[in-house]
């Protein structure tokens, strides 16, 4: 398993910076050190590979999330949190690799879809009902309504045609994104509390 995990860990390190559709099985044995047959090994092919990487990518966020959540104050920490290991996590990738699922791997773009509309779902929603139970969010909100939106608004980065990659880096955009989110759902109380969080990191800056 360790084998597979450093094999996973340097083929999606390529893919997020290059896209899937790029990068070749023997890049990715060449980036190692080893052998194709090695590669073969463990994977079927390049396809069962991405599947496996972007599912490995998605454990890895989602476990962070349960983590950050459960240790957040409150819904606003814990969106600022989110932001904060969504950011790190984004960081320098290319969205190409999400047309790239889309057009040569729909088993992993199954996967991701998954993940979207389960567990991002599910953390967003929870995450509103949580805010409007600690007076932090507006009372009057229409959950459903704004989970969708949230979805959506956080698919934006993806799509190089309204953010294109020369001009705007993903993990900015997801951030300055939730941030606009956060603001528009926060009560009067909840204001309050962003711009405390917001002095904090940028004194920590």
């Amino acid at each position: 398993m360790e084998t597979q995990d450093r094999i996973l860990d340097t083929a999606f390190g390529l893919f997020r910076q290059y896209g899937t559709r790029s990068i070749t099985m023997d890049d990715i044995a060449t980036r190692m050190g080893i052998s194709k047959k090695t590669l073969y090994a463990h994977f079927a092919d390049k396809d069962d590979m991405v599947v496996h990487a972007i599912s490995r990518f998605l454990e890895v966020i989602q476990e962070e999330e349960r983590v950050l959540r459960s240790n957040a104050a409150n819904a606003i920490e814990e969106l600022f949190e989110v932001m904060r290991m969504m950011d790190e996590r984004l960081r320098n990738m290319n969205p190409v690799i999400m047309l790239d699922l889309q057009k040569f791997h729909s088993r992993a773009y199954l996967v991701f879809q998954e993940y979207r509309n389960n567990s991002l779902r599910t953390v967003i929603r929870e995450n509103l009902e949580r805010g409007i139970a600690e007076g932090l969010y507006r009372k009057d909100l229409e959950v459903n309504i704004l989970t969708q939106f949230r979805i959506a608004s956080a698919m934006l980065c993806f799509q190089p045609e309204v953010f294109p990659i020369a001009g705007f880096e993903m993990g900015k955009v997801q951030r300055v994104l939730l941030e606009h989110f956060l603001y528009g759902v926060a009560s009067a109380k909840g204001l309050k509390l962003i711009e405390g969080y917001r002095q904090h990191q940028t004194i920590a800056k």
